[in-house]
């Protein structure tokens, strides 16, 4: 037994039951030797449930997915050196997406730092501006006072919660020996719930919107993603007479918003003949280039930014409110009167309802798999209760594109940076929630992490990934670079793997599926089976490429014969 490594263990336990007791209940760990002070104390906290990973950038994104679902803070920890470097990728998207995440770092203690020794890089800082906390802890044989690690944990909480919320860091240095001794325990709380830290608008600032709706009449609602939606959204566009045009990921792609709003958004003739006075933005900066393209043509630019994300890339905001969005629609509501139905709102609800019957019209004729379809079957068919995780790329264009509104499921994407980098493991974080959970992503985003897949299809772990298999990153096919001669070398980089013999090997289920009819029995039949499945959804590229352009012109010819 050592008093070192007893006092390592120790400052650790103080640390954990410090998180607990503001709201902790997961943790992420990978193994190492620096951090085995950590990953013992958050293993035998009878509080905390501890989620194993080989890698460590897989342990991070999982934590997200998990921190996103719950709404809870998570942890995850990991070993000195480039175990750290490996965090990153999640610390950025936890940062632009405003998750809390708690990142726990072992390392050296100072006195091997800067002189060559093994498994040490410059850890203080290393997640520079995308943490909001960042603290270089003492060595807990020179601090041994138990409220000094009571005070940085409770000084992480308070970083992780904000406003606004986001990742922050306890990069922890530990001497030998680490392996503690027989220790009693203390007993410990339950965790405690995690407080939620509302900004609240000024009561100016909700007059003056109240006032803005009620003297526009050509207006309207752009909701991006949101980390938390609001019904009262839905009831002030209506009383607005404005148009809502709803992300799947904003949570208010529900009856009340336009059926096919980001098709009309895309129609050239429609948009540059319905531009606002108003645009009222909710949440993120739009993802598709039709709805930016509203938002730079609009005379005023309104945004309610309730995680303050600056969400404005073409810096056109006249005004912004950072404050809670269900609490600004409520309080707006408020002495606002309903107006009529105007002639600008009938404009949009007839465009929307011959929108909506060209894209359904056009793509009920598909016998092949397209993406725009799949998009469209899979978000309609899942059960109340579900949580539909979304690839960036393409798949979270075409849900946009096709999804149609309706209650009872959540849509979550990374799309803060919008990478496609650990998507496997954040779709397993997810499900590790508890909830139904089914992705959509594409070939190429499930084999960027398609490690983490196996590792964790035998380890308890319960979800449904759709995958479209198209040969490549495709959505370069819909860019500039497709005029170029490397295009398929250095973009689209066509893989040429058996989808099927990689999910044999990790223990996953798969159904490989080449009809549109055949999509979403297939999906049901994975819901029904324990562990992870993968619906391989075959999908002709040159074939998909043309789908897209089949739909914009269906739409377009039924917007042309309304305007005649």
């Amino acid at each position: 037994m050592s008093s070192e490594a007893d006092r390592s263990f120790s400052a650790c336990w103080w640390v954990v039951d410090e998180l607990v007791r503001a709201g902790l209940t997961d943790a992420c760990v990978s193994p190492g030797s620096r951090s085995t002070p950590i990953a013992l104390a958050l293993r035998r906290h009878p509080h905390v449930r501890v989620h194993v990973h080989l890698d460590e950038r897989a342990s991070a994104f999982f934590a997200l997915g998990l921190s996103k679902v719950s709404a809870r803070p998570v942890a995850v920890a990991c070993t000195s050196g480039t175990a750290a470097a490996e965090l990153f990728p999640a610390v950025v998207e936890a940062s632009m997406s405003r998750v809390p995440l708690i990142v726990l770092t072992a390392d050296r203690p100072p006195e091997l730092r800067g002189v060559g020794a093994n498994q040490t890089i410059r850890q203080p800082g290393i997640f520079g501006a995308y943490v909001s906390t960042s603290v270089d802890a003492e060595v807990p044989g020179d601090r041994p006072e138990q409220a000094y690690w009571r005070q940085i944990a409770a000084d992480a909480i308070r970083g992780t919660l904000g406003p606004p919320l986001g990742p922050v860091h306890l990069n922890l240095p530990f001497r030998e020996p680490l392996v503690p001794g027989p220790l009693e325990l203390p007993a410990s709380p339950r965790p405690g719930s995690t407080p939620e830290l509302v900004s609240a608008a000024e009561p100016e600032e909700i007059q003056r919107l109240r006032l803005e709706i009620a003297s526009t009449v050509r207006g309207v609602v752009l909701a991006g993603t949101l980390r938390e939606s609001s019904r009262s959204v839905v009831e002030l566009a209506r009383r607005a007479a404005w148009p809502l045009v709803a992300e799947p990921t904003s949570g208010l792609r529900t009856p009340g918003a336009l059926t096919a709003g980001q098709a009309l958004l895309a129609d050239e003739r429609f948009s540059a003949a319905h531009v606002p006075d108003v645009v009222l933005q909710l949440g993120a900066a739009p993802t598709s280039r039709a709805g930016l393209s509203l938002v730079a043509r609009t005379s005023r630019l309104v945004t309610v930014d309730p995680d303050a994300l600056v969400a404005d890339p073409n810096r056109r905001a006249g005004w912004t409110i950072v404050a809670d969005l269900a609490a600004v629609a409520e309080e707006t509501l408020e002495g606002l009167d309903a107006r009529p139905e105007t002639p600008w709102l009938r404009l949009w609800l007839e465009a929307d309802l011959r929108a909506r019957s060209a894209i359904d019209g056009t793509m009920d004729a598909w016998d092949e798999p397209a993406e725009g379809r799949v998009a469209r079957d899979l978000s309609a068919a899942l059960p109340d209760g579900t949580v539909l995780v979304v690839g960036s790329s393409m798949p979270i264009r075409d849900l946009d594109a096709c999804m149609a509104p309706r209650e009872g499921i959540g849509v979550l994407a990374n799309r803060g940076a919008s990478g496609i980098d650990g998507f496997v493991s954040t779709v397993l974080g997810v499900a590790a929630g508890g909830r139904p959970t089914v992705a959509l992503c594409g070939d190429l985003t499930f084999l960027h992490d398609v490690g983490s897949l196996l590792w964790s299809a035998r380890r308890g772990a319960h979800a449904t990934l759709v995958v479209l298999h198209n040969g490549g990153g495709t959505i370069f096919s819909f860019l500039p670079q497709r005029e170029l001669p490397e295009l398929d070398e250095l973009f689209t980089t066509p893989h040429g793997l058996d989808l099927g013999a990689i999910c044999v090997a990790a223990g996953a289920g798969h159904e490989r599926v080449a009809r549109s009819a055949e999509l979403v029995p297939a999906v049901e039949r994975s819901m029904r089976t324990d562990g992870v499945g993968v619906v391989e959804v075959l999908v002709d590229a040159e074939l998909n490429r043309a789908r897209h352009g089949e739909v914009a012109s269906a739409v377009a010819s039924a917007l042309d014969r309304s305007s005649g």
